[in-house]
């Protein structure tokens, strides 16, 4: 079976993903993921692998990301791996299962900033207004 190309994103952060057939290992911009910090995104990227881990472990995993902030690089890493193993292994019940845990799994989270209005520091944000 050859390569699948995939991608994930979230905020500002763009994820690209390379799943071929290999042994189980994963990698982050050319960090294994074993020693991917800080621990809590490496965690949330673990997830889509710790489902199916069968099926995890005859797959490479390679990920780059660039953008957005760690938690963020760590949403879009864990979408590209999870559409990846959807597309290597072409399973409609691999992408339900994903779907009934989380669906920002394959769906990229498209949630942004609202933009900033006139009189405030920011979207909602208000300067306070006295009558007296």
């Amino acid at each position: 079976m050859d390569a699948v190309n995939t991608s994930g994103k979230r905020k500002t952060a763009i994820a690209r993903a390379v799943v071929k057939e290999g042994t189980g290992k994963v990698v982050v911009n050319k960090t294994p993921i074993a020693i991917y910090s800080p621990e809590l995104a490496r965690l949330k990227i673990e997830e889509p692998l710790q489902l199916v881990p069968e099926k995890a472990a005859k797959v490479d995993i390679s990920v780059t990301v660039q953008g957005g902030g760690v938690m963020g690089q760590a949403a879009a890493v864990r979408t590209a791996i999870a559409r990846g193993l959807v597309d290597f292994y072409k399973d409609d019940e691999l992408e339900a299962l994903f779907r009934a845990y989380d669906r920002t799994l394959i769906i990229n989270d498209d949630r942004r900033k609202l933009p900033k209005k006139p009189l405030g520091r920011g979207a909602r944000a208000k300067k306070q207004k006295s009558y007296r």
